[in-house]
This record gives C-alpha cells, sequence and structure tokens, in this order.
C-alpha cells in the first residue's frame, strides 16, 4: 500500500511497482491511510512521513489497534535526521529517500516483508546514533516510563488477552485499551504483540501468572 498526499507521486509508485508488487490501496492522509489498512491488510505499507492529519508517525501510532499488523517502510522526500528517528521510534522498519531507484525499491520491499531493516548508510547511522544509548536505557527501570494504566495494559497485552477482553478487564473503551497500547509500544521502543510478550517474558512478569 502507498501513503503519500501527493497524488502523481503514487500513481508514478504504483506504475513502477506494477510488475513486481501488488498494489492493494492507497492513501493521502492519517485518517484514509488507516482506514485503507484495516480494509486491504497489505503486507508493506510505504508511508511518507509529511503527511496532513498528524504525519507518518500519526500513522504509525494508530497501527496497534489492528489485528494484522503490516511491516512499514518510510518513503520520503526528507533525510533530516529528526523525521528518520521519529518514524523509526515510532515503528517503522525502515526509511528510504524519494531518489531511489524502482529495482532497489522492490528490493527494500521484499526486505520490510520478511522483517529486514533497510536504510541508506547515512540514515542507517542516524539511527545508530538515536539508539546508542540504548544499552544504558536497559540498566533502568523500563515500567518507570509508564503509567499505572499502561502497565496493567502491558501485562494483559503479554498475557495474550485481546483488546476487548482487556477492556472488559479494565473496564475502560477499547478504543482507550488502543490508546494505553500504543503508548506502551512507543515508550518502550516495541512494534508488536509479540515483542510485548517477549518483553515482559524476559524481566520475569509473567512467571507465576495464573491464566
Amino acid at each position: 500500500m502507498i501513503v503519500d498526499d501527493h497524488a502523481i507521486f503514487r500513481a508514478g509508485v504504483r506504475a513502477e511497482l506494477a510488475a513486481a508488487c501488488e498494489v492493494v490501496g492507497e492513501a493521502g492522509d492519517v485518517g484514509e491511510a488507516l482506514a485503507v489498512i484495516r480494509r486491504t491488510e497489505p503486507d508493506v505499507v510505504l508511508l511518507d512521513v509529511h503527511l496532513p492529519g498528524g504525519g507518518g508517525v500519526a500513522v504509525l501510532e494508530g497501527l496497534p489497534g489492528l489485528d494484522r499488523r503490516p511491516s512499514v517502510l518510510a518513503l520520503s522526500v526528507s533525510d533530516a535526521a529528526e523525521d528518520v528517528v521519529a518514524v523509526i521510534r515510532a515503528g517503522a522498519l525502515g526509511y528510504v529517500t524519494k531518489t531511489i531507484v524502482g529495482d532497489a525499491l522492490v528490493a527494500a520491499i521484499d526486505r520490510t516483508r520478511e522483517g529486514e531493516p533497510v536504510f541508506g548508510p547515512r540514515l542507517a547511522g542516524f539511527v545508530l546514533q538515536a539508539f546508542s544509548g540504548a544499552g544504558d536505557a536497559e540498566q533502568e527501570d523500563d515500567l518507570d516510563r509508564l503509567t499505572p494504566r499502561e502497565r496493567e495494559v502491558l501485562l494483559h497485552l503479554a498475557r495474550g488477552y485481546a483488546y476487548k477482553a482487556i477492556a472488559l478487564r479494565m473496564e475502560i473503551s477499547p478504543r482507550t485499551v488502543e490508546s494505553h497500547v500504543g503508548a506502551v509500544l512507543r515508550k518502550l521502543q516495541l512494534t508488536s504483540r509479540h515483542e510485548v510478550s517477549h518483553w515482559a517474558a524476559r524481566r520475569g512478569m509473567l512467571d507465576g501468572e495464573d491464566e
């Protein structure tokens, strides 16, 4: 799926990919993007960084509520460090600029679909620099980043409860659960329910828990 606010650019990318990929949908703003992603369930989303309605980060923050989350490859005219780091922190798997040629873009999509990070050399440097302090951060209590409600949602999510079940147990709405899940993923720099479960298990948070 292609998300970009310029229709002529979307048309060009669609034409470039026609022989290699099935383009299941496209969108020009955040709200439309999330609606089309829900409807079409693409494997990979090509996501522009600067979009009406909150930008690419807003799209990424809306993905944790989906039953089937796509892999996201940022495709932007910007090569600014702050743009690269922001979308990676929000959950994008890779970042390439719009100077990329067709064959390289197809290869980047294939790698993204397989769960492989994709960056140009300069862009990878931004990410490495931004996350270079991650080892020190692990020495701190990551749970301090979360509110009590977010911690509760984290535990329910790690135990495998669906959003509706979490909502019932916590007596809140499913939409509020989605909001809390998005905050948990963002603050802990995780991208999926699977990663949440592993994160909690590694810290012994699920030891001795009753079903």
